[in-house]
């Protein structure tokens, strides 16, 4: 049982680390700066949010499988496919959760006053340390909340996942998906614990999360 959560959680962790480097990024951008097609970049990157997860792994699937130029570019390097791997799981899981990090974070940075980036301007701060020290760090509840989120709908995440990496045992597995086996199974007391683990974790992450937004606000 315990196989699937540790799977669960490596992905999820990695997934999260690189949503959030991506996700803060591009979020920054979104919100301090003007240039052509800026919302149409944001809404290709929300429509995970609205598509369902299994024609977002569908496409994942045409961009990254084998036949791929990055599918072959992968095996190449690292002499194995991405799909049907665990890092095709963090991809997956990533791609999914990235929005709503995203998201979060434009709305946060958006609500900084501009006030105090033109003082840091003034003083003589170049445009990556107003952001740094002054922008993100004003934005930072915002910014804690859409990593919280991030990280638990990848934590979550199914469609996308068995699409994009499948169900090998010890491999891909992850909880989501070790649940719906054991309900394909008619094992329903396995499903329910793995559940109620899950759940669990869940929540403490956020507790977890919600009492270091009370300490760092």
């Amino acid at each position: 049982m315990w196989a699937p959560l540790w799977l669960s959680l490596k992905i999820t962790a990695c997934a999260t680390a690189l949503v959030a480097v991506t996700g803060i990024g591009l979020g920054y951008l979104l919100a301090r700066r003007e240039f052509p097609g800026r919302e149409l970049v944001d809404a290709i990157a929300s429509a995970p949010i609205v598509m369902p997860p299994t024609v977002l792994g569908y496409y994942l699937l045409v961009m990254v499988g084998r036949n791929s130029p990055i599918g072959r570019t992968w095996e190449a390097v690292f002499g194995s496919p991405l799909v049907f791997s665990w890092q095709g799981a963090v991809l997956a899981a990533s791609v999914a959760s990235f929005p709503f990090c995203l998201r979060s974070v434009r709305a946060a940075v958006e609500a900084v006053d501009r006030r105090y980036e033109d003082v840091g301007r003034v003083m003589g701060l170049p445009a990556w340390r107003v952001a740094v020290q002054i922008t993100l760090p004003l934005a930072r509840r915002g910014i804690m909340a859409g990593v919280a989120l991030a990280f638990a709908r990848a934590l979550g995440d199914f469609g996308t996942t068995v699409m994009v990496a499948g169900n090998i045992p010890g491999r891909t597995q992850t909880m989501p998906i070790a649940v719906y086996d054991a309900v394909q199974a008619f094992e329903y007391d396995r499903a329910g614990t793995l559940a109620m683990v899950l759940l669990a974790v869940a929540v403490l992450v956020l507790i977890a999360v919600r009492r270091l937004e009370r300490t760092v606000a």
